[in-house]
Formats: C-alpha cells, sequence, structure tokens
C-alpha cells in the first residue's frame, strides 16, 4: 500500500520517527509543540497505512526502508543516471538561471553541466556546488543550513530562506517515488520543503528520476504531477505512469530508450 501523508504534522511525526525509530507520544508533542491527543489523532491514518506501531504509549516506525547514504546512491543505475544527466544537459542553454536539490541524479547532472557556459546555479548540495564552481564562467550560490552527511546537503529554515531569495528559469529536482495518483514523494520532510521551494521559485520544474523511482514508496509528498513541466528518465514508462503523465501534460524524454531491460 501507498503511504499518503496528509498534514504536515503526519510529515513531522514521520520524520520524527525516521530518525528516532521509536518515541514516547508525550515527547512528539513535545518536540512538534501540539497536544497529545493532536499526536494520536495523526498517528491514526499512519497506523492504518502500515507506518507507524503504537505500543504502549510509545509510537514506532515501520515504514519503508530508509533511503541509502547519498554515496552509496551515486553507485546505484550509475549508468542510467548520467545518460538522463547528459539528456537533460543538452536541453540546458549557456546563461540560464538554475535550481537543483540535491540527489545522486542531480549530482550527475551538475557534472553534465560542466561543459555548459555562465550558468547560474542556486542549490543546497555540496556535491552539485564541487562540480560547477569555477568552470566555464558558472556562478554558484550554495545554501546554507544544517548539514546532513546522509544528503551530502543543507537543510533546515535558514536553506528555506537562501532559496527564496532567488528566481530561476529551470528548477531541476531528483525525487525518492514517483507515483500515478500521489505525485512526487520524498523520504524526508526537510528534502521535501527544499524541493516545494525551489519549484515556486523558478518558471518551469524539470525532474529528472530513473526507472526505479516509479513505482517505489516514500512517504512525504512534494508535489503533484501537473506541477512537473518535463521528466527525463532512462526508460519507456509503465502504462499507468504514462497515462498520468500524459494527463498532467508533462513532457516526457527518453534519455536510452533502447537501454536493456
Amino acid at each position: 500500500m501507498e503511504a499518503v501523508v496528509r498534514s504536515r504534522w503526519q510529515a513531522a511525526i514521520l520524520d520524527a520517527l525516521r530518525e528516532q525509530k521509536r518515541a514516547r507520544i508525550r515527547a512528539l508533542a513535545a518536540r512538534l509543540g501540539i497536544s497529545d491527543e493532536t499526536v494520536r489523532r495523526h498517528l491514526r491514518e499512519l497506523v492504518a497505512q502500515g507506518m507507524v506501531r503504537r505500543e504502549h504509549g510509545f509510537a514506532i516506525w515501520s515504514g519503508p526502508p530508509e533511503e541509502p547514504p547519498f554515496d552509496q546512491r551515486l553507485r546505484l543505475r550509475a549508468e542510467a543516471k548520467r545518460a538522463i544527466a547528459a539528456r537533460l544537459a543538452e536541453l540546458v542553454q549557456d546563461g540560464q538561471t538554475l535550481m537543483m536539490d540535491t540527489g545522486s541524479t542531480t549530482a550527475y547532472v551538475a557534472e553534465a553541466l560542466a561543459g555548459r557556459r555562465e550558468l547560474t546555479v542556486i542549490t543546497n548540495g555540496i556535491e552539485i556546488a564541487r562540480s560547477l564552481v569555477g568552470r566555464n564562467g558558472h556562478r554558484v550560490y550554495l545554501a546554507g543550513g544544517e548539514l546532513k552527511a546522509e544528503l551530502a546537503a543543507a537543510v533546515g529554515v535558514e536553506a528555506l530562506s537562501f532559496v527564496g531569495q532567488f528566481r530561476a528559469d529551470l528548477a531541476i529536482l531528483s525525487i525518492a517515488a514517483v507515483h500515478p495518483e500521489h505525485g512526487l514523494m520524498n523520504f524526508a520532510l526537510d528534502e521535501a520543503r527544499i524541493a516545494r521551494a525551489m519549484m515556486e521559485r523558478a518558471q518551469r520544474t524539470v525532474l529528472v528520476a530513473d526507472h526505479s523511482k516509479f513505482g517505489a514508496r516514500a512517504v512525504v509528498r512534494v508535489a503533484a504531477l501537473e506541477e512537473v513541466h518535463l521528466l527525463v528518465t532512462d526508460r519507456p514508462l509503465a502504462a499507468p505512469f504514462a497515462r498520468s503523465l500524459r494527463e498532467a501534460g508533462v513532457e516526457v524524454v527518453i534519455a536510452a530508450p533502447d537501454q536493456p531491460r
């Protein structure tokens, strides 16, 4: 069953439980600044979805496996991600202003974009900034905030405030999961907030996602499919996804249509 987070309190509860694995209801309420009863009310749907278990005053994480660390994700499906990155780099114009969130696929995109000229790039991703700074006249703005090693990125209110100072031609986003009904989803609330902020400050949103992201599970909703303008992926989409994206008006570019299944 696909998990759907319907409120910011549910998202915050899941974020806390992903970190702690197990927490008292009272401690969650104190952390979020809400009542014990409000926590219990939001937990009911999460329990029904199988994301959380209740046990003697505790909430216990029982959701999908956590996203692997960033350096491990860089090695997963690397050829598919390189193909996606190379194809997207062909579509980006010299001199454009880009927002890029952290992710293994966007890290490959940054490498491919190094050959472009005079881009302005706003990112919270350390590896993205490292790939582009000092290359071909690119200007790179790296968000500050809490650095998380597992993301290789800065997150939190400082990063959100930094992103809010800019406007961009494109927001280039990675994602943990794509669902034909629920749209774009991430594992962590912090990641979802950054992605959402970048979308709101760009003229067009570009999603880079390899085939493994379609039908995957994640817990925090980022956006509806209708909010994406362009998807670059590595394989033709299964029928439910192809239909949903077509109905949402998303342009789909296949980077490597002849890649073996």
